[in-house]
């Protein structure tokens, strides 16, 4: 029998609209699941809706329709969305499942037959915003102190969870288990609660206040409070108390997902409730950080809520799974940024990533008619250097990925840190590109060398094949592009295609799996470089927080430094749709005629020359070999070009406009004949034909990839 892996998110408030806080959750349980999946592992991913309560039902008046059809309604937000994100279930509970509720009153009878839930009068302040009690000394100025809105005194009977009796078990088991809560952090805040005395917990509402819940089994006047009912969904979605226990098998969960918010529920009254149903606790809890939005609080009323939707519109789903999950480590806080996310598309996914692949796929389209070469050469020390880091991504990543809660080797080692996996992967992807730095492929095609070059091509393609598998769990759309950009056909190995039979694990074990003699595919772009015409959207609703255009224009430039002031005015004239926010440019003064302009540019478009001047200039179409950033530079750029005749470097100052990726294997127009200068210390011999007003709006003339290379223009 296969080994179990069960990974949850909390089942989601069914009124909320879903933002980036869900997204994160889910898509961290998604990782996850396909990770575990991919290793061969059985494995259970439950997510759902929390559909009972007091606001439910409230809403639902409000829209005149039944409580359950306002939760048919609302619910496919978060379906939908999950959808879009490539979120790969094995089941979705809602609470209001008939299953659900059977099992819920199934447990409430067992407790309620061993005298653990007793009927009480209780009073106190009760806030409908949150479904809870709230002692006076709690209160924030009168208020709830969670959502600051109002609180009204209630007296009345319910029924409570002698959650009380189980404060000194629970506390045994998180000393007796240092790893059940993480981070530690969260740990220790645990066990500082329980270092009070634990009260009972109600689980009850009257049906003259609360008809929108489960009915209790014994007493037909109440319903279950929604805490009780919700948490049992862990249970409910496997079978708990079912005659088929086959699916039971999964339970204890390795890991509860959750927000720091809700720890003390699922620690405290989770767990004491697992105790007295004699169900084992879970293997860890693990409640992350939350977001905020430019270093402030989500809030409507800041219109600062970012929709997942528009991010992924904008983006990409995989885009958006990678920079939730590389940005901060996993249990920490985290602030969202357009500046920030768009950095990370740019810099590690298409000019890291990217760059590996187009380099390594245009120079075999070069030398190999685009077919996988076979190795022809004995490895060398950087072979096997590639060789190792490829083989010993696999312990690293697994010990962030759950593959292990507590190890002898590591007592105080988090268990969870999906930055750490991603920047492993990183750390591989960057080495691939200084792998074919170190290698020089293209010398190797200029020298004749190809069995060498043969070796060297087929290393890069299979260590994008097995970067491919790594990151297959985080993006799992780019990892099948980037197979069959490899020329496999991807194929699945389980009845719901959620895993490749060429992305799982296995395929890695060994070096040499991709086939020689595959075909690539050479006109795919994994991830195209974000510009601002990409994202309209987006900044629509980012500029229209500015109060002026001046505050319009500094948020435009920090998502986009490289734009100067005028051009960045430019932009956000053109998104906002007027023609003067607040501020127009200062016009530059004319230069005084009566000194020469030393910066004078190019003739004016009427000059004339003739033709015998013209036909001096040697034009001819070039390829783009390489392309890497000078050092201490923020407009150059240094290139080798493949000419026809030779291959030649020339250094430009278009680092403003384009990415070094960007121009891979790109055919553009050199004047081949210009005399060789220095730029910072870098021969450059040769200009690129270009045409724009500003370094950060430049365009290159290109022609079609089919043009010949070397051909001269007349």
């Amino acid at each position: 029998m296969k080994e179990t892996f069960y990974v949850t998110t909390p089942i989601y408030y069914v009124n909320d609209i879903p933002h980036i806080g869900h997204a994160y959750t889910t898509i961290a349980a998604d990782v996850l699941a396909r990770y575990h999946r991919a290793r061969g592992r059985e494995v259970y991913f439950l997510t759902g809706t929390d559909e009972h309560g007091q606001k439910v039902e409230r809403a639902a008046q409000e829209r005149g329709i039944s409580p359950k059809d306002h939760c048919d309604e609302l619910v496919t937000r978060f379906q939908q969305l999950w959808e879009k994100l490539d979120i790969k279930l094995s089941y979705f509970i809602r609470t209001t499942d008939p299953e659900h509720e059977l099992v819920v009153q199934k447990a409430m009878q067992m407790l309620h037959d061993q005298d653990l839930i007793k009927k009480k009068t209780y009073q106190g302040w009760y806030s409908t915003s949150s479904e809870r009690f709230w002692m006076e000394k709690d209160l924030k100025d009168g208020k709830d102190p969670e959502t600051g809105l109002p609180v009204e005194w209630i007296s009345e009977t319910n029924y409570f969870f002698l959650m009380s009796r189980y404060q000194q078990k629970l506390k045994d088991h998180l000393h007796e288990n240092p790893h059940f809560i993480r981070p530690k952090s969260r740990y220790n805040e645990i066990l500082g609660f329980l270092d009070r005395e634990l009260d009972d917990l109600c689980i009850s509402r009257p049906k003259s206040r609360l008809a929108w819940g489960i009915e209790l089994p014994f007493d037909h006047e109440y319903v279950t409070y929604v805490w009780f009912d919700a948490l049992l969904n862990y249970l409910s979605a496997i079978g708990y108390l079912k005659e088929d226990q086959s699916l039971f098998t999964y339970w204890p969960a390795n890991f509860h997902l959750i927000g720091k918010d809700i720890l003390t529920t699922h620690s405290v009254y989770w767990i004491t409730m697992l105790f007295a149903l004699n169900v084992p606790p879970p293997q860890c809890i693990f409640a992350h950080g939350w977001w905020t939005i430019e270093g402030r609080k989500m809030s409507k009323s800041l219109k600062n809520v970012v929709d997942p939707h528009l991010l992924i519109d904008s983006y990409g789903a995989d885009a958006v799974r990678y920079f939730l999950l590389r940005e901060v480590p996993f249990g920490n806080d985290g602030d969202f940024s357009h500046a920030a996310f768009i950095g990370r598309v740019n810099a590690d996914l298409a000019n890291d990533l990217g760059n590996a692949l187009n380099r390594s796929v245009a120079l075999t389209g070069r030398n190999f008619d685009g077919l996988v070469p076979t190795p022809r050469t004995e490895e060398d020390d950087q072979d096997r250097l590639l060789k190792n880091h490829a083989a010993g991504l696999l312990t690293q990543i697994g010990l962030n990925l759950g593959e292990t809660i507590y190890t002898p080797e590591s007592p105080g080692k988090e268990s969870l840190n999906f930055s750490v996996a991603l920047e492993n992967i990183w750390s591989f992807i960057r080495f691939i590109n200084k792998y074919i730095d170190t290698q020089a492929p293209w010398q190797l095609a200029k020298e004749g060398n190809k069995d060498r070059l043969a070796t060297v091509l087929y290393n890069c393609l299979e260590a994008l094949r097995v970067a491919a598998v790594y990151l297959a769990p985080f993006m799992p759309n780019k990892a099948l592009q980037i197979i069959r950009i490899l020329g496999l056909s991807p194929t699945f190995a389980d009845q719901q295609q959620i895993i490749a039979s060429e992305l799982q694990f296995d395929t890695i074990k060994s070096w040499g799996h991709l086939p020689p003699g595959s075909k690539l595919i050479s006109d795919e772009i994994l991830f195209p470089r974000v510009e601002p015409e990409m994202v309209q959207n987006i900044l629509s609703q980012i500029l229209a927080i500015a109060e002026n255009e001046e505050m319009a224009v500094n948020i435009f430039r920090e998502i986009f430094p490289r734009y100067k002031i005028t051009k960045a005015q430019t932009w956000v004239r053109k998104i906002l749709g007027t023609d003067s926010f607040l501020t127009t440019p200062t016009p530059t003064p004319e230069k005084s005629r009566s000194k020469p302009d030393k910066k004078a540019g190019p003739p004016a478009p009427d000059s004339e020359v003739d033709y015998n001047t013209f036909a001096r200039l040697d034009l001819r179409v070039a390829e783009v070999l390489e392309a890497e950033r000078v050092k201490n530079s923020e407009k150059l750029i240094r290139l080798k070009v493949d000419i026809g005749s030779e291959t030649r470097q020339i250094v430009a100052g278009i680092g403003k406009s384009f990415a070094p990726t960007d121009l891979i294997s790109k055919k553009i127009v050199i004047v081949a004949n210009l005399k060789p200068v220095k730029l910072m210390g870098l021969k450059s011999k040769g200009m690129l034909l270009a045409a724009g007003d500003e370094d950060d709006d430049v365009q290159l003339c290109l022609v079609s990839k089919n043009t010949k290379t070397g051909l001269r223009i007349k």
